[in-house]
């Protein structure tokens, strides 16, 4: 029997491992240590960004991300509603509100004419947000010069959760480096794992020494254990952070084996009526973290979850496109503006597998069965 095919399961090396066996050497297991500072300092290097946190998890690292803009109870936050739930749980941990905000459909990413114009009644009413959360989603940037240019004319800070978009580019910068605050997530399903990690980075030194201080357990600097303030258990091990520095030397081939995936899709379901792939904005680099692609069922002769179906049946993994926070049962008390362009790729979109370790064998199998259901709808 043929293999499962995952979504995007890890892709570790020899590398990783040689690093492994230096933290094991020196017995550094425990967090902390001379591999999570050296991560952090070549991160922090190959983004482009001054300073460097490595943490627990994404969540953790945008957790501490809002907490360190100002958010508190009772705030509202505007946060993309194309999303993971993860891009919001740490609003609500810090007892603020969110407000969704709709994609465009050149990166499917938060629409900045959106943001303007809700911030814009929010400046007319005096309830401006404490921050905006903005999430370039599937390894493309949103796009980052207006909606950097209306948040800085309002006095509104942007954190960006750049979780799934390690590798891309936008006009030659990196996103996650562009706002108040950026994090990353190493996942064990992202284009750079250490299992389950995190990075929080800033160009702002002092509320990046405040996130150290506050993710372990805000010690105050005492010979005996003294606290001031509530602190977090959110730092990143050294054995963890020795897979992430492996990771990190072959990023870019990672990113070139996930944008052969997707050429190789493009290529063999081309011709295929209602199949419309995620698009490239013009302003950078999509790294393809996932193939995604929309599924016009009138065109194609089935739909999206008849697809996932047939996938599923031969032992293959495919995902919809995130349901939209606005739709989901905990969050669909709280405002929103707009909703119509993310609730369109929800019911249309899927993601193929799209793994950095996916062989030619693996992505023909996922092409066979797409094409079989159309096929077997007279397509």
């Amino acid at each position: 029997m043929p293999q499962r095919i995952y979504l995007s399961s890890p892709h570790l090396g020899n590398l990783e491992r040689g690093f492994v066996d230096e933290a094991f050497a020196s017995n550094w297991i425990a967090p902390l240590g001379p591999h999570v500072e050296a991560f952090q300092e070549e991160f922090a290097r190959c983004v482009g960004a001054p300073h460097a946190l490595a943490l627990s998890s994404g969540t953790a690292a945008l957790h501490l991300a809002l907490q360190l803009v100002g958010v508190s109870p009772g705030d509202e936050v505007l946060v993309s509603t194309l999303t993971f739930s993860a891009s919001v749980n740490p609003i609500r941990y810090l007892g603020a509100s969110p407000v969704f905000i709709d994609s465009e459909r050149t990166s499917w990413n938060m629409d900045p004419a959106l943001l303007s114009e809700e911030l814009e009644v929010r400046a007319r009413s005096g309830r401006l947000p404490r921050a905006v959360v903005v999430v370039h989603l599937y390894g493309q940037s949103a796009d980052l010069d207006p909606i950097l240019a209306v948040c800085e004319r309002h006095g509104v800070p942007v954190v960006e959760d750049a979780a799934e978009a390690l590798g891309s580019t936008y006009k030659g910068r990196v996103p996650g480096t562009l706002g108040r605050v950026g994090i990353y997530s190493f996942n064990g399903n992202k284009i750079l794992t250490t299992s389950g990690g995190g990075m929080l980075v800033s160009s702002d030194e002092a509320l990046v020494r405040h996130a150290l201080k506050l993710a372990t357990q805000a010690r105050d600097p005492a010979p005996h254990y003294q606290h001031s303030e509530i602190g977090y258990n959110y730092r990143l091990s050294n054995v963890l952070a020795a897979i992430g520095r492996g990771q990190l030397r072959v990023l870019e081939d990672r990113v070139a084996a996930r944008r052969r995936n997707y050429e190789f899709y493009v290529r063999a379901l081309a011709g295929v009526p209602g199949i419309t792939f995620m698009p490239e904005a013009p302003w950078g680099r999509h790294t393809r973290w996932l193939t995604t692609l929309t599924i016009d069922p009138e065109r194609f002769g089935a739909d999206r979850e008849a697809v996932r179906i047939a996938l599923e049946r031969e032992d293959i993994e495919a995902r919809p496109v995130w349901k939209p926070m606005h739709l989901q049962p905990v969050f669909a008390a709280f405002e929103r503006r707009g909703g119509g362009v993310a609730e369109e790729l929800f019911h249309h979109g899927l993601c193929l597998p799209s793994g950095s370790n996916l062989t030619p064998d693996d992505l023909s199998r996922v092409v066979e069965v797409v094409r079989s259901v159309a096929r077997c709808r007279g397509t």
